[in-house]
């Protein structure tokens, strides 16, 4: 019974379905799931969140999926008025890989670094970096997002897992915790993206070299 439960609390949303319903039907989901949490934890092993993004970033990251993505893109920059609300706290772990991953020109990934150390400032968000160099315990295999302590979303090539069972959700909460203790915050932070950021404004950015 125990394991039917967890396969129960357990939901697979493959990209394919989501795409033909529309990635503004998506947008509309996430958007009420954010409404109704109040800790946010998200860890970005290969490319940013919306959340996080520029509008170039966004539309860059939509260009592999056939179709007009314009009411997608508007959701995506709707979605992060939620990251000035002062009830909600969040944290990002960013990897040098999810930061520094050239999806747009160098001058616009210079920008959308730039963006990512402004938002530090926030009273309610964190905002930690994980340069290459950091020595993770255990080999991150997915970027994934914890909403309070009630549902995990995991990301794979092929879709999203969802996963309500507090034993799968503390099990991302405590990975969550081993890379944050990891992770630079504040100042050194905003240190390490301003010199990706002038790295790609001199448009000579190596990854994993300062």
């Amino acid at each position: 019974m125990s394991a039917l439960a967890r396969i129960a609390a357990t939901e697979w949303q493959d990209a394919r379905s989501m795409r033909r319903k529309g990635l503004d039907k998506k947008q509309l989901e996430l958007a009420g799931l954010e409404a109704s949490s109040i800790h946010f934890r998200f860890f970005l092993l290969s490319m940013l969140t919306a959340l996080l993004s520029t509008p170039e970033y966004i539309r860059a990251s939509l260009e592999h999926i056939p179709g007009d993505h314009s009411r997608a893109v508007a959701k995506k920059l709707e979605r992060q008025d939620v990251l000035y609300d002062c009830r909600k706290q969040f944290t990002f772990l960013v990897t040098e890989q999810a930061a520094c991953s050239p999806f747009i020109p160098p001058d616009a990934m210079a920008v959308q670094l730039d963006r990512l150390a402004s938002l530090t400032h926030l009273p309610n968000l964190r905002l930690g970096v994980l340069p290459l160099d950091t020595r993770l315990p255990g080999c991150p295999l997915n970027t994934f997002t914890v909403y309070d302590e009630r549902l995990a979303t995991v990301e794979t090539t092929t879709g999203v897992m969802v996963f309500r069972d507090p034993r799968d959700i503390r099990m991302y909460l405590d990975e969550f915790a081993a890379y944050e203790e990891r992770a630079v915050f504040g100042e050194d932070a905003r240190e390490r993206l301003a010199e990706w950021a002038a790295a790609f404004r001199s448009c000579i950015f190596s990854p994993g070299h300062d």
